[in-house]
């Protein structure tokens, strides 16, 4: 036999020897987690570090901790988030990664919603107010008169300015307000003691902003200084470039500080009841669903899937998953989110082993 064809031979026994070692301990690996019982041993730091028998971590060189195989799910029983599992964690390795608590509890809850306007000068609104009190002061003076043509005429000159208020975001009670007693329009163009602000608030915020609410303004051309006004209306049509609508805030100004054209900033507090209520930093969200991890008694964590809704002052509004009085986990998501996944896996990779 020729010496090539000696190397040959010899290359194909080693490849063939070194598919056999690689298969066997493939075996080895994938029936370990069917044996009942059997222990594994993890990295507090270094979650993906995980072996059957003590030791420390090669990466950061800290002792392997113990941790228990989760039992398989029953035939036809899901978890309650995919892809996570509920598992148990000793006092000592909580207080190592920093896993911190909190309540789930009733709390009242106020949003603030924060916007930039300005001081109104709007001498096309002003003039159409005029025209508006003008034509119902002509149709009063008309009165019961004889002439229908006329009666008609009068109310519709009177309707067609009640539309170009409307068109211009006047609302009705403010129509009412102006033919009850006039009301004097001029502080559109020339603020004194009061004077219009109109700010900008976004579509998804609209539903939250109604009128009577109070706003504290405040700007640069007034340094130093705040004033309080109150939403009259909101303009029912929406600007299609800035999908916002104009909130339209009538503010006392005592010192007349607030100039026409001038920029501002509004804030408005929105009081959103009491409600059960979760901290911000509890809520994981995967983009598919939003978890929390909920602590039960003997260091037990159960990821649960919640539904949430408004926030406000570092917490947020809980809808669905939780119940008042359980406590969650508020620091160390992440390292729990990713004890949760390595307990799954090694559920599923128990189950469907070989």
């Amino acid at each position: 036999m020729s010496r090539r064809r000696w190397l040959w031979v010899a290359a194909l026994v080693v490849v063939v020897a070194g598919a056999v070692v690689v298969a066997e301990r493939a075996g080895v690996e994938r029936s370990a987690p069917q044996v009942a019982g059997t222990a594994k041993y993890q990295c507090a730091m270094h979650p993906q570090i995980v072996s059957d028998r003590p030791g420390v971590c090669p990466i950061c060189q800290m002792k392997l901790q113990r941790v228990d195989e989760p039992a398989a799910h029953a035939v036809g029983e899901e978890p309650t988030v995919p892809g996570h599992a509920p598992f148990t964690l000793s006092t000592e390795r909580q207080q190592l990664i920093g896993v911190t608590t909190g309540t789930i509890e009733r709390r009242d809850l106020t949003q603030v919603i924060r916007t930039a306007g300005k001081v109104a000068y709007d001498p096309e609104l002003y003039q159409t107010i005029v025209e508006y009190r003008e034509a119902l002061g002509a149709k009063r003076r008309i009165g019961a008169s004889d002439a229908a043509d006329v009666r008609r005429g009068a109310d519709a000159i009177v309707r067609a300015a009640a539309l170009r208020l409307r068109q211009r975001g006047l609302s009705a009670e403010q129509l009412d307000a102006i033919a009850r007693d006039g009301g004097d329009p001029t502080s559109l163009i020339l603020p004194g003691k009061t004077t219009w602000v109109y700010a900008q608030v976004y579509e998804y915020e609209l539903d939250r902003v109604h009128a009577g609410q109070t706003a504290d303004i405040t700007g640069p051309s007034a340094p130093g200084r705040s004033y309080t006004g109150k939403v009259v209306a909101i303009d029912p049509i929406l600007n299609a470039t800035t999908r916002t609508a104009r909130a339209r805030i009538l503010v006392a100004t005592p010192d007349a500080g607030l100039r026409p054209e001038a920029f501002v900033d509004a804030t408005i507090a929105v009081p959103l009841g009491r409600v059960l209520a979760i901290p911000d930093g509890a809520v994981l969200d995967t983009g598919e669903h939003r978890i929390a991890f909920v602590v039960e008694g003997d260091g037990r964590f159960e990821p649960r899937s919640v539904t949430l809704g408004r926030d406000a002052d570092g917490y947020t509004e809980v809808l669905d998953g939780l119940s008042e009085g359980e406590k969650v986990v508020t620091s160390a998501n992440f390292l729990i989110d990713s004890e949760s996944r390595f307990r799954a896996a090694l559920a599923t990779f128990g189950t469907h082993g070989h």
